[in-house]
């Protein structure tokens, strides 16, 4: 096994301003132990939940990716008013949401879903048909709630899906899967 193989974790969830306090808590957590476990987190280029665990793993030293709907710099800021700060890196794509969110789930090697809406629920199906590990907070709230239903009911096999409601032990758990399936690498 590489040892030394640093794992590109995304964090999904909303974007919107109706999120808990109780959300933006465990998001936190989930950040600081993306950075702690000397992985990178790579999110949307937005605002809202995955944004908050973006800044949390900056500040314990994390190394921060954005993944961004606009073609340029000043498209990001003025057209879709997204942030810069806490990023290391902000990738350009140019695609729009849609586009972003293909090319953002398959710079991951798995996803980390906290809350959300239809924009999640897009980078969820995405990961999923992808075959990305997926970890899904099961304590938060939107559409995290349907994907038990989701993928009882889907056509297909999709990547392995990891569920629990404590944010550390979630990245711990995804990492340690990221692991066991590199371990042979």
């Amino acid at each position: 096994m590489n040892n030394r193989k640093k794992y590109k974790v995304g964090v999904i969830g909303s974007s919107a301003n109706e999120v808990s306090e109780e959300d933006i808590e465990k998001v936190k957590e989930i950040g600081l132990t993306i950075a702690r476990e000397k992985c990178f987190l790579l999110s949307g280029a937005s605002f809202g939940l995955p944004y908050e665990a973006v800044k949390a793993a900056k500040k314990a030293g994390g190394f921060t990716v954005g993944i961004s709907p606009a073609s340029n710099l000043r498209e990001h800021v003025e057209k879709y008013k997204f942030p810069v700060e806490y990023f290391d890196l902000i990738v350009f794509t140019g695609f729009g949401f849609k586009g972003r969110n293909v090319v953002f789930v398959r710079s991951c090697d798995a996803v980390i879903m906290v809350s959300g809406r239809t924009g999640t629920l897009n980078e969820f199906t995405i990961a999923f048909d992808e075959n990305r590990v997926i970890g899904v907070l099961e304590s938060s709230r939107g559409v995290t709630k349907l994907v038990k239903e989701i993928v009882r009911n889907a056509s297909k096999k999709g990547g392995p899906i990891i569920y629990s409601s404590n944010p550390k032990e979630l990245v711990k758990k995804v990492k340690n899967h990221l692991d066991y399936l590199n371990s042979t690498v």
